[in-house]
């Protein structure tokens, strides 16, 4: 059986839970291999809405084993609030597993966080706060805590003694707070490991055993391409590797294991944070976008920043990744335009670029180069098979398709579960 990637096609909020959403019956894990708690995925299950932001949203699908792998790093604090709250609604989470080598976040690396972003001042790149980075920061330093950390008293004492010799010394003389001592973040950390001890695993074991067996796995990539600390928008990018790469290096699974790699991408383009966005609408479109599409993090509450489609992003989603199918999310949130643009190039002082500039400050100032495709006004909510959408949606949604780099091959037409027009087998 295969092993599947999804990842964002842009910069995040895709809707990359719907499309897990879409696969949980036939999946029998789902593992996330990046990021933390600074991401959400919204789903949608009947009338209940679940915010999830560290758990894979596979924990919502009966019968799927959820998976936080090595690649993560881990609000221990958050991990079981969102437990807590999934059980007190009726949801069974004792299946989920937990790396023994994922990454803790601990209150430095949040305090730090925080009062490194205030003192960027204007060149802020837009973080949540949440001490994601600076957790991913000392796991490259090799000074960081990991969740087998928590299991010896002695080991978490030196690593965490090791890491605030030198990180009060910052908060204390650069940013004017107070030092953190070591029993405070120590008791802390144990306060939760007897809780933890039963989920923790040797997850990249565990995953290779499931393919050997023939089980179904699908990796789950938090953010997006637009965001991987490689590819991205340097240095407006989250700290891990977002893209298909990063399910290999954080998951411990052989690129050879993995059949496809599927990517969402959004009928339009938002983002959230500083940085570059050529197709960016700060007119009545954008507000259109903002508002048919509700577009505010699911994380922060943040208002997203909205913008037409981006073809050459896409496309270099596709290069980049590997991908197989796209999953065109939010299609019904056009339902209404008399036209809609569709960025096909850039513009760049004179110089037309039909690929995404390798140069920041080329990207920074690119224009878009628009295609426009006439509106539709049919309530497409209910559509279940392409055929039957409006001439004008399909039309839309092959001109993507023959722009993009790769076929599509699911299309999301409402906020319910079910709502989706599927085109391709995604697993087949």
């Amino acid at each position: 059986m295969p092993a599947i990637v999804l990842i964002g096609a842009q910069w995040g909020d895709e809707g990359k839970g719907k499309a897990t959403d879409l696969l949980g019956s036939r999946v029998d894990y789902v593992v996330k291999f990046n990021g933390g708690n600074n991401a959400g995925h919204t789903v949608v299950v009947g009338d209940e809405k679940y915010a999830l932001h560290l758990l894979p949203s596979g924990i919502l699908s009966p019968g799927v084993t959820p998976v936080i792998a090595n690649g993560v790093v881990v609000d221990i604090e958050v991990l079981f609030e969102e437990l807590d709250a999934l059980s007190s609604r009726g949801v069974d989470v004792s299946k989920l597993k937990v790396s023994a080598n994922a990454h803790v976040i601990t209150q430095y690396h949040r305090t730090l966080d925080k009062v490194t972003e205030r003192f960027l001042g204007k060149r802020q790149i837009g973080t949540t706060g949440r001490g994601i980075g600076p957790t991913y920061a000392d796991k490259i330093n090799r000074v960081g805590i990991r969740v087998q950390d928590l299991f010896d008293e002695n080991i978490l004492r030196q690593k965490v003694e090791g890491a605030l010799a030198q990180k009060n010394h910052m908060l204390v003389k650069v940013y004017n707070r107070r030092a953190i001592t070591v029993d405070e973040v120590v008791d802390d950390l144990l306060s939760y490991a007897e809780r933890l001890r039963p989920m923790v695993e040797d997850t990249a074991l565990l995953l290779h055993q499931a393919l050997d067996a023939g089980k179904t796995v699908l990796f789950e990539g938090g953010q997006a391409t637009m965001l991987d600390v490689d590819h991205g928008t340097y240095p407006f990018v989250t700290s891990s590797n977002a893209t298909s790469g990063g399910a290999v290096t954080g998951s411990g699974v052989a690129p050879n294991r993995i059949d496809r790699i599927i990517a969402v991408v959004k009928a339009y383009t938002t983002r959230v944070g500083a940085g570059p966005f050529p197709t960016e609408l700060f007119d009545d479109s954008g507000e259109f976008l903002r508002a048919q599409g509700f577009e505010f993090g699911t994380t922060t509450g943040r208002p997203r920043r909205c913008g037409w489609y981006d073809a050459p992003i896409a496309r270099y989603t596709a290069r980049i990744n590997g991908v197989t199918d796209f999953v065109l999310t939010k299609l019904d949130v056009l339902t209404g335009l008399a036209t809609i643009p569709v960025c096909v190039a850039y513009e760049v002082d004179g110089v037309r670029f039909d690929e995404v500039p390798v140069s920041q400050s080329d990207f920074h100032h690119a224009k878009p180069v628009y295609e426009e495709f006439p509106g539709w006004t049919e309530d497409i909510t209910g559509v279940r098979s392409f055929d039957d959408l409006p001439k004008n949606a399909r039309d839309y949604v092959l001109a993507l398709e023959a722009m993009s780099g790769s076929r599509i091959s699911a299309i999301g037409v409402g906020p319910d579960r079910e709502a989706i027009v599927v085109r391709h087998d995604l697993l087949g």
